[in-house]
């Protein structure tokens, strides 16, 4: 398949940013019906002139877009220790690059039109690049968004590779959706938001030590393909204030026996409320990884769950399923502090 390469807008946009603590509501839940997520996103996460509370610092102005033929290029654009939002405008097209923001460009966003949108694509290996660096965006830097994208491994090879690695603190990820097999999306080391998007693969497919928020994400598991998990959190001890809940997910694929989340290490915290379960979810639904003495040790939790694939009764004796006081910190913006960071995706 050809590469089509179009041009970039690159639109600088000036935020000046305080990292001051900001007073702000994170506590109002994610509302039980589904209808009413889009008022409560709303309402909840403002854009920047109407958003209250956050800190007066915030000021933005826009600047007159540069054009570059490649993503990498325009990452390259972007001055080290940047304060400014830099809206990297892709166009529609197929980009084959390893993609990195660096740890010192903060404040960058992807951005595809919602109608047309962009794929970011590369067929590295753990063979050659090693299984951390064989991804196809690594994004290092804190306050990173994207829109509007689709990541994707080029080709399938036995030796894994995956798509999307996060090594950053407070992103944000909207309609993006990240293709790949085993350990497509690597959520590691920081506060993460996902909205609207769609992520596939078979074992481990969401993996690393991340504290994020997953709302009305679509998780398509390829259990045909053999052995299939979800979610393989990373935390090892209690001092680790991570984990991952997925609120109003949907959980489909073909196949079956696919887990919600195993045992990968000690302590993993993974939460799934109002998530809808088509048949490729195992009944027991979660796995201790043949280390029974992991059992008293994981929270692995469910709340609400629905569907051919959400069957409470059978679920392996060491999960949990949450009371209405319990699921209140995984399904609010205060499990992640998003009220002082977590923006709407921009309009360009």
């Amino acid at each position: 398949m050809a590469t089509k390469v179009a041009l970039l807008g690159v639109t600088l946009i000036a935020i000046l940013i305080s990292m001051t603590t900001v007073s702000s509501d994170d506590a109002t839940p994610i509302p039980a019906d589904p209808a009413q997520l889009e008022a409560w996103f709303n309402e909840n996460i403002k854009p920047l002139p109407a958003r209250q509370g956050l800190n007066d610092t915030l000021l933005a102005a826009e600047n007159t877009p540069k054009m570059v033929k490649t993503v990498t290029e325009a990452v390259n654009s972007v001055p080290a220790d940047n304060k400014q939002r830099v809206i990297i405008d892709i166009g529609p097209g197929i980009y084959k690059e390893k993609i990195t923001v660096e740890r010192n460009k903060p404040f960058i966003t992807f951005y595809g039109a919602p109608g047309n949108v962009p794929t970011l694509s590369f067929d590295g290996t753990a063979a050659k690049y090693g299984t951390v660096y064989s991804t196809t965006l690594q994004v290092d830097a804190p306050f990173f968004t994207a829109a509007n994208l689709i990541i994707e491994v080029f080709i399938k090879l036995i030796l894994y590779m995956f798509g999307f690695e996060s090594f950053c603190d407070m992103a944000t990820f909207y309609n993006v959706r990240f293709l790949g097999f085993q350990d497509t999306l690597c959520d590691d080391r920081g506060r993460h938001f996902f909205k609207d998007c769609y992520i596939e693969g078979t074992v481990d497919f969401i993996f690393g030590s991340g504290k994020s928020i997953y709302l009305n994400t679509e998780l398509y598991a390829k259990a045909d393909e053999g052995m299939t998990v979800i979610a393989a959190h990373a935390r090892s001890s209690q001092a680790e204030d991570t984990g991952f809940s997925f609120v109003h997910c949907k959980v489909t694929g073909k196949g079956s026996g696919a887990m919600l989340g195993r045992a990968w290490t000690e302590m993993p915290k993974v939460v799934f409320a109002y998530t809808t379960m088509s048949e490729v979810v195992d009944p027991a639904g979660w796995s201790n990884n043949n280390h029974p003495d992991r059992d008293a040790k994981v929270y692995f939790a469910e709340y609400k769950s629905s569907g051919a694939g959400g069957g409470a009764p059978t679920r392996a004796p060491f999960t949990k399923q949450l009371s209405d006081e319990e699921v209140k910190i995984f399904i609010s913006l205060g499990f992640i502090e998003g009220s002082t960071w977590v923006l709407p995706p921009p309009k360009v």
